[in-house]
């Protein structure tokens, strides 16, 4: 295939060999004199191990190029790939003038084409900047997205000083589009790659490299801070977070990974307690530790506010205890919902049907005795009675007598804080964070 590259940087150069490896007579396409006339003495424009060979090798098979004129990239080439710099502004938003610029360039070129032409972006940009770059593209070529062109976001996930490797072998490949057939083509440039290839939303695509290094960010920041409360205990935290790493169940692994409501439990708020107070009894500063409890906070003043918006007092709730099939009352955080909710004059149903006052003692007593202590008069082993009266359901658990009562009930407000499966989800349902 014949492909353009736009943006000759750590991305584009990269791209620029490996596309070539894999058969393509590519064409990069910068501003910059220096870059395209280094392309085309088959030097690379960064520095990166196995990087100059690439190019070298490339470069002599003739199947790079490099030029500043954009409309000969654009007519002599069937795919175009956006991967021109997205810095940061002084107030944290992303300066996309390259993107959009490019994107000019690009449409004016595609009013002089005959052919149908595949723009991927591979920058790194906001959700909606495809949408936007589609209306430019229709603007300057005075033709329609998904009729002359198509536009698709493919993020890169390499890593400086691991690029070539990680080009070859990602974790997944992802594309956002709206076009088969252009989904197509961008399937057949990666056919070489180690990597499961996920076709998604658009803004899916957009969202997730920024999601993917947030977290990356995360885990550096709360390695450090156990390290900095080991080094104080005189505890090897290498140790330690070598013996966390090999838990692929629960640690590193999907488990916990999943939007939804907050934590809580007898383990989890007690033992993050726990670790807050031996930093802070040696005088060490933790605020991701810290940050832990105000977000899981947000997330149940999210559900207080939902149900409050529903306009609805008669209220059901699904669940009562921290997590399904289970009695554990202990830091539930609907428990800490449902009270405020009642102090806020609604009427309240419950519905748990392992939740039975008569075998609940000890700590699990002391808790729900202190946050709701007529809950004998709220709480019903018969789904049908908690349901039926009540206007607005808040499901806590999933359950499938929960989704089949649901879907009995189409009329009802839905507040749903575990992502249940419904067959249909009208104007009434509303998810947490989904």
């Amino acid at each position: 295939m014949n492909i353009s590259i736009f943006g000759l940087g750590y991305v584009g150069c990269v791209s620029l060999g490996c596309l070539a490896k894999n058969g393509h007579t590519v064409v990069g396409v910068d501003k910059v004199a220096h870059k395209v006339k280094l392309i085309n003495e088959g030097k690379p424009t960064i520095i990166e191990k196995g990087v100059d060979e690439l190019i070298r090798c490339q470069h002599k098979a003739g199947r790079i190029s490099a030029t500043k004129d954009y409309e000969a990239a654009v007519l002599n080439t069937d795919l175009s790939i956006i991967c021109v710099g997205t810095p940061s502004t002084s107030n944290g938003h992303l300066n996309l003038d390259y993107i959009y610029k490019v994107a000019a360039e690009i449409g004016a070129s595609i009013r002089k084409k005959n052919s149908f032409h595949v723009i991927a972006i591979r920058s790194t940009v906001l959700p909606g900047t495809n949408r936007k770059v589609g209306a430019i593209l229709e603007e300057a070529s005075g033709t329609k997205r998904n009729e002359q062109f198509a536009v698709v976001s493919n993020p890169e996930f390499l890593r400086e000083g691991s690029a070539l490797h990680d080009y070859y072998h990602p974790a997944v490949t992802v594309l956002g589009g709206d076009h088969q057939g252009a989904l197509r083509v961008m399937s057949k440039i990666y056919a070489d790659v180690e990597a499961p290839i996920e076709q998604v939303d658009i803004e899916v695509a957009e969202l997730i490299k920024y999601v993917n290094n947030a977290f990356h960010a995360l885990k550096i920041s709360f390695a450090n801070e156990v390290g900095n409360v080991c080094k104080k205990l005189d505890i090897d935290s290498h140790q330690v977070m070598d013996l966390f790493c090999k838990d692929t169940h629960l640690n590193i692994s999907p488990a916990y990974l999943k939007p939804g409501f907050a934590y809580g439990g007898s383990c989890l708020p007690k033992d993050l307690k726990a670790l807050k107070t031996i930093a802070h009894d040696h005088y060490l500063n933790a605020p991701i530790l810290h940050a832990i409890e105000e977000s899981n906070t947000v997330q149940k003043q999210l559900a207080y506010e939902m149900v409050l918006e529903a306009g609805r007092r008669n209220v059901a709730i699904l669940g009562l205890s921290f997590k399904a099939g289970t009695d554990d009352l202990r830091h539930s955080p609907i428990v800490e919902v449902t009270e405020r909710l009642l102090g806020k004059g609604f009427s309240i149903r419950i519905y748990d049907k392992n939740v039975n006052l008569s075998k609940i003692s000890g700590t699990n007593k002391a808790y729900i005795d202190a946050h709701i202590p007529h809950l004998s008069d709220l709480i019903s082993n018969d789904l049908e009675e908690v349901v039926g009266p009540s206007d607005v359901i808040v499901v806590n658990q999933r359950n499938k007598s929960f989704e089949q009562i649901l879907a009995k009930y189409p009329d009802k407000k839905v507040v749903d804080l575990v992502k249940v499966e419904l067959a249909s989800a009208n104007g009434n349902y509303q998810g947490i964070c989904w």
